[in-house]
């Protein structure tokens, strides 16, 4: 694997390859959206299950009709509003979109990324790209180039390097197929903005929701077993494992003088956007800080902190003292 240019990166996307870009959010793991070889690679390296949708990328002032049929005026209105940024709209697939890409379902997830060196490739490339985030499935997404470098996986011909994501988590996605908007993932564009323009409430996911990246009850997983706890249980917890001669890592929102030997201590802001552009490196510092067990504080639940907290209760599931 190695850093490459707009101008490859373009090159080797027409001749059916995959390139990791960068994004606001994440990094993406491109290929072609029109081509199903190329695509099934990106499933390949990343152990991807086949019936999991991919979000398409598009360059800006595409027309959605490329994509999407029967498309609602509140597409245009959101797309209007949060494009480029990061919000996947869903909406009823055009016939010419492969399976591929909607794993099987009758909708295509769609999205504007806002990156100076993503709209430069999706310009020079000339067509949409799926970009799942650039690591193994399950696992933490990767926020600068040296982590897809990291992660190593195979049949990736080239990494664009763009700095770190500033958005640090995945988009919103809102699902419009349907007869009322429904939040399927929470992200950085809230949900009371989104209903703010629309006027009406957001609805939650149900049975037959499409389904959507990001919705797995384990997902953005470290290697470390990850618990969530409440700040002020963390000093007595932590205290409890390293007396049990556990190596620990801790995240909290504020920083904290080191207190006990055998602990890693991640101070990760007290906003919620600080928080989340920094949430995905600081799992993984921690994830290879050779702890036993990862300490991470629990989120206030405002509004403001849907989006990071929806990612650590999918890290941590399932995991138990």
């Amino acid at each position: 694997m190695r850093l490459i240019d707009i101008d490859t990166a373009a090159a080797l996307l027409r001749d059916g390859g995959v390139v990791a870009f960068p994004t606001e959010t994440v990094y993406g793991l491109g290929a072609d959206a029109s081509n199903p070889r190329a695509i099934k690679k990106v499933f390949t390296a990343k152990g991807r299950p086949h019936d999991h949708p991919l979000i398409v990328h598009l360059a800006t002032h595409t027309p959605l009709s490329l994509w999407a049929q029967n498309i609602p005026a509140t597409a245009h209105a959101l797309a209007h509003a949060f494009w480029p940024g990061p919000l996947t709209l869903i909406l009823q697939r055009h016939p010419s979109v492969n399976d591929w890409v909607t794993g099987g379902q009758d909708t295509v997830a769609l999205r504007v990324p806002n990156h100076p060196l993503t709209q430069a490739l999706l310009s020079a490339f000339g067509g949409g790209l799926v970009g799942p985030s650039a690591n193994r499935f399950g696992q933490i997404s990767p926020t600068t180039a040296a982590h897809v470098l990291h992660e190593a996986m195979e049949t990736i011909d080239g990494v664009i390097d763009g700095g770190a994501c500033t958005v640090g988590i995945e988009s919103t996605i809102v699902d419009l197929s349907g007869s009322q908007p429904t939040l399927l993932r929470p992200g950085h564009i809230r949900a009371d903005e989104i209903e703010a323009l629309l006027g009406t409430p957001l609805q939650s996911p149900h049975q037959h929701s499409p389904r959507a990246p990001g919705m797995l009850a384990k997902h953005y997983a470290p290697h470390t077993p990850i618990l969530l706890v409440e700040k002020d249980l963390i000093d007595t917890l932590v205290r409890s494992l390293t007396h049990q001669g556990q190596r620990v890592g801790v995240l909290a929102r504020e920083a904290l003088s080191p207190f006990i030997n055998n602990i890693v201590w991640l101070s990760a802001g007290l906003t919620p956007n600080v928080y989340a552009s920094k949430l995905y490196s600081n799992l993984r510092y921690l994830d290879e800080a050779h702890c036993d067990v990862l300490i991470v504080e629990s989120l206030p639940l405002e509004n403001d902190w849907a989006a990071p907290r929806d990612r650590l209760a999918r890290a941590a599931a399932n995991e138990r003292l």
